[in-house]
């Protein structure tokens, strides 16, 4: 008895375990996209870039034999000297680089004639091309270090310095297995340009083991002044040796290329040789391998930077998609939404010859709904539709059916029977009705007097098999209701009447619907094959070729939830159960007559702007926050906005169309910040909980009971309804 009792304890505490890491993978999901956009934020100069330029310092704490000196400066060790190349000695240096249209044509270049240069790369370049830094080596160039992000280091921190090295260093291991010795200032200029800003430095870098490299002549090529200028400023005079500058990235490097083309070959022929640097000086190689576990840091380094490139991309893709999608959505909305209602609306419509007055059977499954179930069964009772209730008590603990029995109210019916979950119920509900007209509400839910009688109207068509009523949210005072007020009226309302039009709804909301009798007996009533039975039957009624339909004015008002723990259970169940749904049905895709219209029209649509849709849209919140720290900051408010004021547009017009008052919609902007959010991450978790083929129960959201009459009844008959005073 202990074991078993052991067992059972160590199950339920297996199954706790799971549950947080699967709550917690959605979150760990956008926390990982997030992480790689900031690395390639990081990696492109866009995230603690520092693009501030000193201007000139006086040269008081300079030696004047570093001034007067070469342009090889050494301050290793506490030395302070500097190196000249011997005459006929060109070491060619190129800055910023490398970059992946014009690197490759100065290495064609050097290769064609002969000739070795040294290239200053930044660690951005080199971390997003290691491919280009492997062929500078493999081909007897000299690399050296050009800092990560090309800030000007005398605005800069040691420990900053100390980043800018190890990071370019890291990118260097990573993309060819080395590591130089040698440095390059961005910003430098002359050896006698050097000043007391940039002199700390020097020798701070020297004490890190460096030699710093500027120039002797100036090219002057990022002024693109023509391949003839260019040559010209490239050349030394009198034979000497010089460093030369020029730039293989940073811009459009094609008059660069021209003149590098021209300039080798002429000054060969003067007898000047084109060496690296340690070739010219007669030194070691300032590249030197690198071993062990820097060089897998370097490796891990830039295959996760070349992950972030992919990822970035794919979520650039995805923005594009879900962009498109919103835009599109909210276009069809708003186009078809208007056709729908110049229909419905024209004094001249009618949805048959004759109206519908033959009598329905109200299913009300319930479900430990004590707080709530007398308000659902008076609203009924008020109904200006003959009808009979049903009240179907599916194992309550309550005495939710006692509670109705109590009652005591003509044509009203209780029926008991075990907790068997809510298709059941209405199974059970339907086998018990007397008429072929068949409603279903939930028991958290209360009727309009007139609900009924527009929920049937359609059916005066004799291809309508389901009409879907206007759901709306009852307890709306809260900022958690006014949210799912606003989406209700915006969201379900609008939604319903595109697919109406384009005759492919895919949900009957449990909390007003009707069908007819012989659709649900032809389709095998309702199904616990998912968790969506509502959006289930639906389909199965749409491939069984009736038309689903909505009638805008069966009002009915429902309790929703008031936590954000029961909003996500109800959410994660909708999600879910839609996706079951979809799956369930996938086969109409392919099939013939009415189930592969709705299958290739209403499972797509559904699809994408159900499931697909919302879980990319966190990508428009991830760029936003991106380019309001990093970015464009003007640019992302406007183009947020701008989505701000589509969705403005669209709410506002399906508020006025449901006659809602606007005043809810000032919360539209924190619903957009916050609540989205909630739903983005509900979605993610639903589609892991899919993917790892895990099982989600049914859970019973807490009633407060606070949806007692429709909010727009006069006061006495919200009285009477009620059975007490009314404040």
């Amino acid at each position: 008895m202990a074991s078993r009792s052991n067992r059972r304890s160590a199950k339920r505490a297996a199954g706790r375990r799971r549950l947080p890491l699967r709550s917690l993978l959605p979150l760990l999901l956008l926390c990982a996209m997030l992480a790689m956009l900031m690395l390639r934020g990081y990696v492109h100069s866009e995230i603690l870039a520092d693009f501030r330029v000193r201007p000139e310092a006086s040269t008081d704490k300079v030696p004047q034999k570093i001034l007067d000196g070469g342009p090889v400066i050494d301050t290793r060790g506490g030395k302070e000297t500097s190196l000249r190349l011997p005459d006929h000695r060109i070491v060619l240096t190129f800055d910023d680089g490398p970059d992946p249209t014009w690197t490759p044509k100065v290495l064609d270049i050097l290769k064609k004639h002969h000739a070795h240069a040294v290239f200053f790369v930044t660690g951005t370049m080199a971390s997003r091309y290691p491919d280009l830094v492997q062929r500078m080596i493999d081909e007897g160039n000299e690399v050296g270090l050009h800092t990560f992000n090309h800030p000007d280091l005398s605005y800069q921190s040691t420990g900053r310095i100390d980043w800018e090295l190890s990071q370019n260093q890291l990118a260097l291991a990573g993309a060819a297995g080395i590591r130089s010795s040698l440095f390059r200032p961005p910003y430098s200029s002359f050896a006698d340009a050097m000043d007391d800003k940039s002199w700390p430095v020097t020798k701070y870098i020297g004490a890190r083991g460096y030699l710093t490299v500027v120039n002797d002549i100036d090219s002057e090529d990022w002024r693109k002044p023509g391949a003839d200028t260019i040559i010209a400023n490239a050349t030394p005079k009198g034979g000497k040796g010089a460093i030369v500058l020029m730039h293989d990235s940073g811009g459009d490097r094609h008059q660069t290329v021209q003149a590098l083309d021209r300039y080798l070959p002429q000054l060969q022929g003067q007898g000047y040789q084109f060496q690296n640097l340690t070739e010219a000086l007669q030194a070691p190689n300032a590249d030197t391998p690198v071993t062990g576990l820097d060089l897998w840091r370097g490796k891990a380094w830039i295959f996760l930077v070349q992950a972030s490139d992919d990822v970035t991309g794919v979520l650039v893709v995805g923005l594009a998609i879900v962009g498109g999608l919103v835009l599109a959505r909210f276009g069809l909305m708003l186009l078809l939404s208007v056709l729908h209602a110049r229909k419905t609306r024209h004094r001249k419509f009618r949805w048959g010859p004759q109206p519908v007055t033959e009598p329905a059977s109200v299913l009300v499954p319930a479900y430990n709904e004590a707080k709530c179930i007398e308000s659902t069964v008076r609203s009924l009772t008020a109904s200006e539709h003959p009808i009979e209730i049903l009240v179907i008590d599916d194992g309550s603990s309550d005495g939710t059916a006692r509670i109705v029995e109590d009652l005591n109210l003509p044509d009203v019916r209780v029926i008991r029977q075990l907790n068997a979950g809510k298709p059941a119920a209405l199974n059970r509900g339907l086998a018990n009705a007397r008429h072929d007209l068949i409603v279903m509400m939930d028991g958290d839910t209360v009727f309009e007097p007139a609900t009924v009688r527009e929920l049937v109207q359609p059916f005066a068509d004799r291809k309508v098999g389901a009409v879907a009523g206007n759901a709306k949210v009852g307890n709306k005072d809260t900022l958690i209701g006014a949210w799912q007020h606003i989406e209700y009226v915006m969201g379900f309302n609008l939604d319903r009447r595109m697919y109406d039009v384009l005759r492919c709804m895919p949900t009957i909301p449990g909390a007003v619907g009707a069908f007819r009798r012989s659709a649900l007996e032809r389709v095998g009533g309702m199904s616990d094959d998912t968790l969506a039975e509502d959006t289930d039957i639906t389909m199965a009624i749409h491939r069984d070729g009736w038309k689903v339909v909505y009638a805008e004015k069966a009002r009915a008002w429902t309790e929703a939830p008031e936590s954000v723990q029961q909003l996500w259970s109800q959410r994660y169940r909708w999600s879910y159960g839609t996706m079951q749904a979809i799956w369930k049905h996938r086969k109409a895709v392919v099939e013939r007559g009415p189930s592969g219209r709705f299958g290739r029209v209403g499972l797509p649509l559904v699809s994408l702007f159900m499931v697909l849709a919302p879980l990319l849209a966190p990508l428009i919140d991830m760029f936003l926050v991106y380019g309001l720290l990093f970015g464009p900051t003007q640019k992302t408010i406007l183009a947020w906005f701008g989505v701000l004021a589509v969705q403005v547009v669209c709410a506002s017009y399906a508020f006025v169309l449901d006659r809602e008052r606007l005043t809810p919609l000032i919360s539209l902007p924190l619903q957009q910040i916050l609540y989205r959010q909630l739903m983005y991450v509900v979605l993610l978790q639903s589609w892991i909980t899919a993917l790892t083929g895990g099982r989600l129960r049914w859970q019973k959201l807490r009633r407060k009971g606070g949806v007692s009459a429709p909010p727009n009844m006069p006061a006495q008959e919200q009285r009477v309804m009620d059975g007490r005073p009314v404040a």
